[in-house]
């Protein structure tokens, strides 16, 4: 069934107005064809298309419901800067995946930390597939994009989930199951994942400092784009959102 978010100004007595006209008309929807709208809340409104004209669209509301899609825990998703389209690959994959949040940061072994009007371009770009791939998966919300000005920055805000993984290549001991043994049941949980050439072991001593649980994926090294997408379907998995 075609899916598309909506905001409260797009309501409009038992209709809903929708923007994407050019997709309603790719989809080839009639009228008195079935969609979902949901409200970017966790809320879906079952709809009819009940009007199409060249510029615009209406949808009649015939129910409400939560969203399915929305798994039950929380996950927040770091992003060390990658080059090229693999920062965008991983965000899309995490988003079906059901990753909450995103956050970008730089770190000693990224190559290139986009600043001003890069990072504006580069934020809304990640935005837009954000809520691509929300609207494609059936999610209920669209997580949000953004950025934290340093490393240490974004190991402080992820210490404050209940499960703070931070996943190091150079971890023998530590297992993602492991951490989860010692808490099984958190409502959230962050993952912090680096970019090409993965961390320092400065940068692991900071992040262990500061509350972060250092944990491997394997022993086999994967890429920066691949680490985030596997550490968020083990993460689902285990907590039985998959």
């Amino acid at each position: 069934m075609a899916r598309f978010f909506f905001k409260s100004q797009d309501i409009s007595g038992d209709g809903i107005h929708i923007r994407d006209v050019a997709h309603v008309r790719a989809l080839r929807l009639r009228i008195g064809d079935e969609l979902t709208l949901c409200d970017g809340a966790g809320t879906d409104f079952r709809c009819r298309l009940a009007s199409l004209g060249a510029d615009f669209a209406l949808a009649e509301i015939a129910g409400q419901s939560p969203s399915r899609g929305e798994p039950s825990v929380r996950l927040s998703v770091f992003l060390a800067y990658a080059k090229g389209e693999r920062l965008e690959y991983a965000v899309q994959k995490c988003v079906e995946l059901g990753a909450a949040e995103f956050f970008l940061f730089p770190s000693e072994r990224t190559v290139s930390t986009p600043d001003g009007r890069a990072l504006e371009k580069k934020l809304a770009r990640l935005a837009a597939i954000s809520e691509s791939a929300a609207e494609q998966s059936g999610r209920g919300i669209i997580p949000d994009v953004s950025a934290c000005e340093s490393f240490e920055s974004a190991v402080i805000t992820a210490k404050s989930s209940d499960l703070p993984l931070f996943f190091y290549e150079n971890e023998k001991n530590l297992t993602l199951r492991d951490a989860f043994s010692e808490n099984s049941a958190p409502k959230s949980v962050a993952i912090v994942t680096g970019a090409e050439g993965g961390f320092t072991p400065v940068e692991a001593a900071i992040a262990t400092q500061h509350g972060l649980r250092s944990v491997s994926l394997g022993a086999r090294i994967l890429r920066c784009d691949t680490a985030p997408i596997a550490a968020a379907a083990a993460v689902m998995y285990i907590t039985g959102n998959m």
